[in-house]
């Protein structure tokens, strides 16, 4: 089974120059996953390109969370759309 590496919460949040108030609003909003261990909050590095990018979308644009979860769950709907077509350009090229 692969261990899970993890970031602090504290040192993502000093490398990006924000509070860690946002990093908990980003969680309870479901952006962004918040593992607590031994008083300390950790992220996943699995989700740091996301988180980096719900960050961006909500710091750099000035994009409130409402409007960033949406903007999120439509960019997943996008990838999922362009995975099930080129799935499906791959079994079509099987008949051609």
């Amino acid at each position: 089974m692969q261990q899970q590496e993890y970031v602090s919460v504290t040192e993502f949040c000093n490398g990006h120059s924000i509070s860690t108030t946002v990093i908990n609003q980003l969680n309870e909003f479901g952006l962004v996953s918040i593992i607590e261990r031994s008083d300390s909050s950790y992220i996943p590095m699995e989700e740091l390109p996301m988180a980096e990018k719900v960050l961006r979308l909500h710091t750099d644009l000035n994009i409130n969370l409402e409007g960033v979860e949406v903007i999120t769950r439509l960019l997943k709907r996008i990838e999922k759309a362009n995975e099930e077509m080129i799935r499906l350009k791959n079994k079509l090229s099987l008949y051609e």
